[in-house]
């Protein structure tokens, strides 16, 4: 089981996720739901002891995420977004290696490897180098290192990103394999569809902060909505997130324009004679 009390974290300013509490049980599919830059990724961090928090706790089987860090990343599997591979290494090389990072050895840890690689459907390519994978692949391998220690706990950041139907698809069977194994899971994803299909409860984050929670019936019964992903939109309004949106394309654009700028001062320096 998993819960946050009041759940805080700031980067100086910056507050990413402010006082966020909730709780997700053995056995259920909890979704984190926001869009980008909400703090969904902040949180799951958080939980899964990656980061220390500013205030309040995460609990994960009522282990303190900040006091007792490795026992909690001994019962957590995490799966980041931005997780990447090392190019020389198999699938079967990274699962080893995040298996003795676990504390794994032995016919134990072989025995382990080989069921992820069966499970995530990898035995084809288990003992190819990762260079030149496919973002399915990838996926795939990362998810494994997640999983080889077989933790009760499955925290995984938007699992589908990047993957074709059929690769999505398997993933989404998974997750629903972890609930009837009675594992507590945890995901986050702006993909409303999905999470109107795989969770059994979600809770909507917004700028860091908890906005809504319940099943997808209820908060779209609450808002008298069509769908979930309506009722995303009356819940966190329509005109803010068309604001984030616009805040989020146009600081690539000053950026950029900040690089010319200094590239143009540059040369004009160059090209001014000395006195």
């Amino acid at each position: 089981m998993i819960e946050t009390q009041e759940l805080t974290k700031r980067f100086r300013k910056i507050v990413a996720v402010d006082g966020v509490s909730f709780t997700c049980r053995d056995g259920e599919v909890f979704g984190l739901l926001g869009p980008n830059g909400a703090g969904k990724t902040t949180l799951l961090r958080l939980i899964a002891s990656v980061l220390e928090p500013t205030a309040g706790a995460a609990l994960v089987d009522g282990l303190n995420a900040r006091k007792e860090g490795a026992r909690v990343r001994a019962r957590v599997g995490l799966l980041v977004e931005s997780a990447g591979l090392y190019d020389r290494f198999t699938p079967r090389e990274h699962l080893r290696f995040y298996g003795r990072l676990q504390g794994m050895g032995g016919a134990q840890l072989e025995q382990r490897v080989e069921a992820v690689l069966e499970m995530l459907e990898m035995v084809d390519f288990a003992d190819r180098r990762a260079e030149g994978f496919s973002a399915g692949m990838c996926r795939r391998v990362v998810l494994g290192q997640a999983l080889v220690h077989d933790p009760p706990n499955v925290v995984l950041d938007e699992p589908t990103a990047g993957l074709d139907v059929m690769s999505a698809r398997n993933v989404r069977a998974l997750v629903a394999r972890f609930r009837e194994e009675g594992r507590c899971v945890l995901i986050s994803t702006h993909l409303m569809d999905e999470a109107q299909r795989l969770c059994d409860r979600v809770a909507i984050v917004h700028k860091g902060r908890l906005q809504a929670l319940g099943t997808p019936a209820e908060l779209v019964a609450q808002t008298d909505a069509s769908s979930l992903e309506e009722a995303f939109v009356c819940i966190v309004g329509a005109e803010q997130l068309r604001a984030d949106l616009w805040e989020e394309q146009r600081a690539p654009r000053w950026y950029q324009f900040w690089r010319r700028l200094k590239r143009s001062l540059k040369g004009r320096s160059r090209e001014q004679p000395d006195a």
